[in-house]
């Protein structure tokens, strides 16, 4: 199994590449939908359900399938022998930023569901403020891969 592994290790890399772009144009456009639709509609007419089908469509339809794959790809990579020195920094602090940006994932599915519920409390200032935790993260993520601090 790891010389196949080993094999496919350009392809593994290039599809878990491409995963984490489409994951993080979602990361970073569904906070932002989030900004207008707390600051555009009122719970109830017409703005608020074309956003809450943007919201879902975007969450569902490309985000969802995007985390999974990048997680699907990148334990892949971890299963690859030679790719990851456990003794090292590297690997630790990405895979905290790792599980940090899927439970930002999981949070913006959250108050997804509060818009449809017609209870979110959060104002366009929070949106915008949380909107800045994922490129914090890959800053973090992509330091660490590169770099290996």
């Amino acid at each position: 199994m790891s010389d196949l592994l080993a094999e496919l290790y350009p392809w593994t890399k290039s599809f878990h590449i491409m995963s984490v772009l489409a994951w993080m144009a979602g990361l970073f456009y569904l906070p932002r939908l989030f900004v207008h639709h707390t600051e555009q509609s009122e719970t109830g007419d017409e703005k608020d359900a074309l956003f809450q089908m943007m919201e879902l469509k975007l969450l569902k339809l490309i985000m969802n399938p995007a985390m999974i794959s990048t997680w699907l790809f990148g334990l892949l990579l971890v299963l690859t022998p030679g790719i990851v020195d456990w003794s090292s920094i590297w690997p630790w602090t990405k895979a905290i930023s790792v599980l940090a940006m899927t439970w930002f994932h999981m949070w913006l599915g959250l108050r997804r569901k509060d818009f449809v519920n017609g209870v979110n409390s959060h104002t366009g200032r929070t949106y915008r403020m949380m909107n800045e935790l994922p490129t914090v993260l890959m800053i973090v993520i992509v330091l660490s891969v590169v770099v290996k601090f």
